[in-house]
């Protein structure tokens, strides 16, 4: 089943390079692996285990990150009009005002106010133009954006 998910031009970048970076390191795990295998007993060898799960987690990871590229689609918004994937969303909610980059899920950072299309807020404010306002249902109550700005 073929599927596309979506990414930001800076967002597939980034997973590319994570993916080069540990395709890069991955010779130096196995060359680890074949180290601590030669010390003898596996089942005592810490050595042994913590190369093994290494090696096994960025493997893991790499095929992980190659389906993600596999499937990617860059959306590469081109209007002001509505927010979409890529946008940058200038709201208020009522005491400042707060700028929102809009990204796919595999990028979202909500320290960076990089929220995912598909998180609650996202999708409140996806398809949305100036002068809108949303509310968004949280654990603690209700907030409400005003759209100030929408840029890309």
């Amino acid at each position: 089943m073929q599927f596309t998910v979506p990414f930001t031009e800076s967002g597939f970048i980034k997973i590319k390079k994570e993916f080069a970076d540990l395709s890069a390191k991955r010779p130096a795990f196995v060359e680890e692996l074949s180290r601590a295998r030669d010390m003898g007993d596996r089942s005592e060898n810490a050595a042994y285990k913590f190369a093994r799960r290494r090696l096994s987690s960025t493997d893991s990871r790499m095929r992980f990150l190659k389906r993600l590229v596999e499937n990617a689609k860059v959306v590469k918004p081109a209007q002001t009009e509505y927010v979409e994937i890529g946008s940058v969303v200038k709201v208020n909610n009522g005491n400042e005002d707060i700028i929102f980059y809009i990204v796919g899920e595999y990028e979202a950072d909500p320290m960076a106010k990089k929220l995912s299309y598909k998180s609650p807020v996202g999708r409140a404010l996806l398809r949305k133009k100036v002068g809108d306002s949303v509310k968004i249902s949280v654990p603690t109550g209700t907030i409400e954006y005003k759209i100030l700005e929408i840029n890309i």
